[in-house]
């Protein structure tokens, strides 16, 4: 029995979370169309190339939290959720799931996109542990700020260390499966990486290292 870490968006959903999310802002006309829509794509840009500024990327993303009763906002996630997530989930990803589940694996979600958005979907593949980008709260309303660390990169590697200290575990027995070459701070540091449908830099990375590569279209 290890830990499977599971990178989310374009690992274990065939689309970005993120980006997704503010496609959804914008056709609900809950954001300013054009100016939100042209940033969230030059965002998605800078992050598929490594190019991407976390915390200006961070300030863009979550101030729309900020804006709304957190009611408003449960009730946009749960149309998002059913329109833009639902359609992208994969069952070979399922599949993969379930049998680290059944090799008695403690399974993790690890994600940049922030908990608001992903917790739900964490939800719909069964998975408990979920180590997110989490969104300030204050007085039961969200701040537009970020608390801790951004589970980002390097920042992927900070936060899964502390949650590994609070639970008691370890890496030595670890695998974590992931798309982006962003995420390759986090895949250097387990004992089993594996690239799942990789960006043409991960690609060229895994096939370097001898690194299994997989698809789970």
């Amino acid at each position: 029995m290890g830990i499977a870490l599971f990178d989310l968006d374009n690992t274990l959903i065939a689309g970005d979370s993120d980006y997704l999310w503010g496609c959804f802002l914008v056709e609900q006309g809950i954001v300013d169309g054009a100016a939100y829509e042209q940033a969230n794509q030059r965002f998605y840009d800078q992050y598929k190339v490594g190019e991407l500024d976390i915390h200006e990327f961070l300030d863009f993303q979550l101030r729309p939290l900020a804006l709304h009763p957190m009611a408003q906002l449960h009730a946009w996630r749960t149309q998002y959720i059913e329109e833009k997530i639902r359609p992208i989930l994969l069952q070979p990803a399922q599949a993969l799931i379930e049998r680290h589940r059944q090799q008695g694996d403690t399974l993790v979600i690890i994600t940049a996109t922030n908990r608001f958005i992903t917790e739900p979907i964490a939800g719909l593949y069964g998975i408990e542990h979920l180590l997110a980008t989490e969104p300030e709260l204050r007085d039961g309303r969200y701040t537009g700020g970020v608390a801790g660390t951004p589970c980002f990169q390097d920042g992927k590697v900070t936060v899964l260390e502390q949650w590994l200290a609070t639970q008691g575990e370890t890496l030595d027995d670890s695998c974590f499966y992931s798309d982006s070459h962003n995420d390759l701070p986090l895949l250097a540091r387990v004992q089993k990486p594996t690239a799942v449908d990789p960006d043409e830099i991960l690609q060229t990375h895994a096939e370097k290292h001898g690194w299994p590569i997989i698809s789970l279209r």
